[in-house]
């Protein structure tokens, strides 16, 4: 991403040099470090961006509970932070802004603060809720202050959890190692996890061979909110899959086996999410009362006036909540989104980018694209009164390979035929 300073200012904060690569420095890179402050414990997530934060989010994961967005004071509020300010109050996270790089001639945090508001952030000093300060990650200033706010809103957010109980947790991040085999960073997020421990993460189970934490040090056990490489996987799993400690053996391996399967029926009968098509009657059965949409297109002005338009839509019963606008192409940060918050794409005379397109489709996500606003507008009316057409389309449900062919009177020509994939079911065409 843009270089705001996300790396220098996690280096300052732990008092090594991770940018520099110089030996001493950080011995193992798991994606999360822990800070001691005034004998009270931080982890900072080192998350390559809002994409991976959403793309937990997406399988269900809350892994942070403060998000700290970090701020060029001399480039300002760039396209990426305005994505990155709307993932996180989607996932309705509290926020923090460090506007760092106010030692740099040309840094002008009043500026930035301005730029600011416009996407609801409104600094507290200007008498809204935002906590925001001004660092130099380079010159270590404001470090100590920026640390105070972040407990001061751990205290007001009362994070407890308990010690004494069987672990639980989430995956960070996971690799396959030359030498360790799969091994994946885990946030202990409650009770305490130890080596012989036995568990299961997403589909897999295994025990804890080896524990090793940030500093590249071989532990034991682990508290809640420490990150640690679990080794002991027999698969890479993915970042976002719950790591749940289960006591009996043979109830964790069967979990898993549960697992597997019924992530076998959501892949083969895998739904839509909410389309403007059926969004009516998700509504009148209680299952949605906000139309999420994301907006796309190719000129500022456009997306103004549709911001407008649309939210002259809201009515008591339903609100039209837009989550994210910007302009360019459609992209895999805005399937991520839509997919993590159960919204609706519309893009006005722009394109979607291949690989976003091949994500929405896996996910199922409504994508919709326009050229006349009105058009826009008037789906979406339709959608919210229950009068929108549906679009017949081509579903495949499975595939069978004919092995054998009969012939029997009266019948006529019986095709013996094995399934290779989905399911066959009587009166669907072939």
């Amino acid at each position: 991403h843009v270089d705001h300073g996300k790396t220098s200012l996690l280096d300052a904060i732990r008092q090594t040099n991770v940018t520099a690569g110089e030996a001493g420095g950080i011995t193992q890179h798991i994606g999360a470090y822990e800070v001691d402050v005034d004998h009270r414990k931080v982890v900072f997530l080192d998350t390559p961006g809002h994409e991976a934060f959403t793309a937990m989010r997406a399988r269900g994961a809350k892994v942070t509970d403060i998000v700290v967005l970090v701020v060029a004071a001399d480039d300002g509020v760039m396209t990426q932070t305005v994505e990155a300010i709307n993932h996180a109050k989607a996932a309705q996270v509290p926020l923090i802004v460090a506007i760092n790089k106010i030692d740099k001639p040309n840094a002008n945090p009043e500026r930035v603060k301005q730029a600011l508001t416009e996407y609801g952030l409104v600094p507290e000093a200007w008498g809204g809720p935002t906590i925001i300060a001004e660092i130099s990650a380079k010159q270590k200033v404001g470090l100590k202050e920026l640390l105070e706010m972040i407990l001061l809103q751990a205290e007001v957010l009362e994070l407890k959890a308990n010690f004494n109980r069987p672990s639980t947790g989430v995956v960070i991040e996971a690799k396959l190692d030359k030498g360790r085999g799969p091994v994946a960073t885990v946030l202990v997020q409650d009770g305490t996890l130890h080596v012989g421990d036995a568990f299961v993460a997403g589909i897999h189970f295994g025990h804890v061979r080896a524990m090793i934490n940030d500093h590249g040090e071989k532990m034991e056990s682990a508290g809640p909110s420490t990150p640690v490489e679990v080794i002991g996987f027999p698969n890479v799993p993915n970042a976002g899959d719950s790591f749940v400690v289960i006591t009996d053996e043979r109830r964790a391996k069967e979990l898993a086996t549960q697992r597997l399967q019924k992530q076998r029926e959501v892949e083969l009968s895998k739904t839509s999410k909410v389309t403007l098509e059926d969004f009516y009657k998700k509504m009148k059965k209680g299952v949605v009362k906000d139309l999420n949409l994301i907006l796309k297109a190719d000129v500022q002005g456009s997306i103004e006036a549709l911001v407008e338009a649309l939210n002259r839509l809201s009515t008591e019963a339903v609100k039209v909540n837009i989550l994210h606008t910007s302009v360019g192409a459609i992209n895999e940060s805005d399937c991520m989104l839509a997919s993590a918050s159960e919204a609706i794409i519309l893009g006005f005379t722009v394109k979607v980018e291949p690989k976003a397109q091949t994500l929405a489709e896996q996910e199922k996500i409504d994508l919709r694209l326009y050229n006349v606003i009105y058009d826009a507008l008037i789906d979406v009316r339709k959608a919210m009164e229950g009068l929108l057409e549906p679009i017949y389309e081509e579903r495949l449900m499975g595939r069978a390979e004919v092995r054998q062919i009969f012939n029997i009177s009266r019948v006529g020509v019986v095709a013996g035929s094995f399934v290779l994939e989905g399911k066959i079911v009587r009166g669907s065409h072939a």
